[in-house]
């Protein structure tokens, strides 16, 4: 027979238990049955006011309203989790036949996009890709390409000394020539571009940068005269400017170089027309070059009676800056992402 008490919370029960779409709700039912002064929960504190031959009765009645109750509780959490799940993901459905959203990514910078152009052009006629040490000792950075101690030429270049005289920051990537040079012990034919970093004590401004990429070029061989550096040269800046890009040659004058040559292009802005940028010309100087000094060959080991050859060097920033149209060469050294926008319009195009 049933406990009188355990009877009345039954019925009270029997009324609760029905659908409710609130969560609220059947948490607010928990706290009612089970919660410290629930309804339930006083049953058992009632227990001591039982007949020791009711206690086992009264217990297993207790025990089944709990169970009652939890297997409820349990059914609506669970189902109306699930309805609010449901009712969320419907709200944020995502219609995937609508146009995406454009995601900035990122792009090659543009001085690193420049040497791989440069490094494949070359590569494609046979030169090595070579690197060599941004801390150089000064015989390779000057002595050996002809440039002696007292020299005018070491003054115009404005070294940054890091130990005495005889330890620098190089200021050009020729050592890298010299030091390719040395381990052909002359016997050995050479193709090689190199380009690295560079430094010279130069102010920055729109042109000028105290450290700057430089690209350089060494071919040494039998019988190599001016006209193949000129072929060289022309395929180059065809493939960096254009099929329409001409190359022309003006004398000049290099330590390293006998003779030693400007190299000029049909100007990127006007064509050959003439404009502002070249001066009117229809020409702009991009790189200085020339046939390999017979002393440089000599102190590398190369006999000059038998080798000769032909260097080259040029900015990969000045090439940059006519290749994208860009008037100042802080562009390529700031944090301003805009540049990135160049590759997009190449992408379009």
């Amino acid at each position: 027979m049933e406990n009188k008490k355990v009877l009345e919370v039954k019925k009270e029960l029997e009324k609760d238990l029905v659908e409710i779409d609130d969560l609220k709700v059947v948490n607010d039912l928990k706290v009612k049955y089970l919660g410290k002064k629930g309804l339930i929960t006083e049953l058992n504190s009632e227990i001591k006011n039982v007949p020791n031959e009711e206690k086992k009765e009264f217990g297993m009645q207790v025990n089944e309203l709990r169970n009652t109750f939890n297997d409820y509780y349990e059914k609506m959490v669970e189902k109306l989790e699930k309805a609010e799940l449901d009712k969320k993901l419907a709200n944020e459905a995502i219609d995937v036949t609508l146009p995406a959203t454009k995601l900035a990514v990122g792009a090659p910078h543009i001085l690193e996009k420049v040497i791989e152009e440069v490094e494949e052009v070359f590569m494609s006629m046979g030169f090595d890709v070579i690197d060599g040490p941004e801390i150089e000792e000064d015989k390779y950075n000057f002595e050996m390409l002809n440039i002696p101690k007292g020299h005018p030429a070491r003054d115009a270049q404005d070294t940054f000394y890091v130990e005495g005289e005889e330890m620098l920051l190089r200021s050009q990537t020729s050592p890298v020539q010299v030091r390719t040079m040395l381990k052909g012990e002359g016997k050995t034919p050479i193709r090689m571009i190199c380009p690295g970093k560079t430094y010279r004590r130069d102010d920055d401004d729109a042109s000028h940068s105290h450290q700057f990429m430089q690209i350089e070029g060494l071919l040494v061989d039998k019988d190599i005269s001016l006209s193949d550096l000129k072929g060289t040269m022309d395929v180059l800046f065809k493939r960096l400017f254009g099929k329409s890009s001409e190359t022309r040659f003006r004398p000049s004058y290099y330590q390293f170089t006998e003779p030693s040559v400007e190299v000029d292009i049909t100007c990127v802005n006007c064509h050959g027309k003439g404009c502002n940028v070249c001066k009117h010309t229809g020409w702009v100087t991009v790189c200085g070059a020339g046939v390999v000094h017979p002393n440089v060959l000599r102190m590398s080991g190369y006999d000059p009676d038998v080798w000769s050859g032909f260097a080259f060097g040029f900015g990969a920033e000045r090439l940059a800056m006519m290749k994208y149209d860009i008037n100042d060469i802080r562009t390529f050294y700031n944090t301003d992402l805009r540049e990135a926008k160049i590759f997009d319009r190449e992408d379009e195009e």
